[in-house]
């Protein structure tokens, strides 16, 4: 396990905060990497009807579905800059993730 078993704890109110960053960035993030609504659901796991409704702010992204959703931009060449800008992923979560090391080869 070594370095992977870093437990990650965060207040519920942290985890609001860093929700509610990613979804301000959502629409960006998207067309950054031409991604529709469906096509970025699907990818999620959740339906197209829910992701819209959390994108358009109607209704809070679970912290799985947040999850899921840095997992996408974060490993992408032409999102991970602005995910990182807008403070969506926090210094614990890019450690937790190895976003340091996306690019390297093992």
């Amino acid at each position: 396990m070594g370095e992977y078993s870093k437990n990650v704890t965060m207040s519920d109110s942290d985890k609001d905060k860093l929700i509610g960053l990613l979804t301000e960035e959502l629409p960006v993030l998207r067309a950054k990497i031409g991604l529709s609504q469906e096509d970025l659901s699907n990818i999620i796991g959740i339906s197209r009807q829910t992701y819209s409704t959390i994108e358009t702010g109607k209704r809070k992204m679970s912290w799985n579905t947040f999850l899921s959703i840095i997992l996408v931009f974060a490993f992408n060449e032409k999102t991970s800059t602005i995910l990182e800008a807008s403070g969506a992923l926090s210094p614990e979560l890019k450690e937790v993730f190895n976003v340091d090391r996306r690019n390297e080869r093992t």
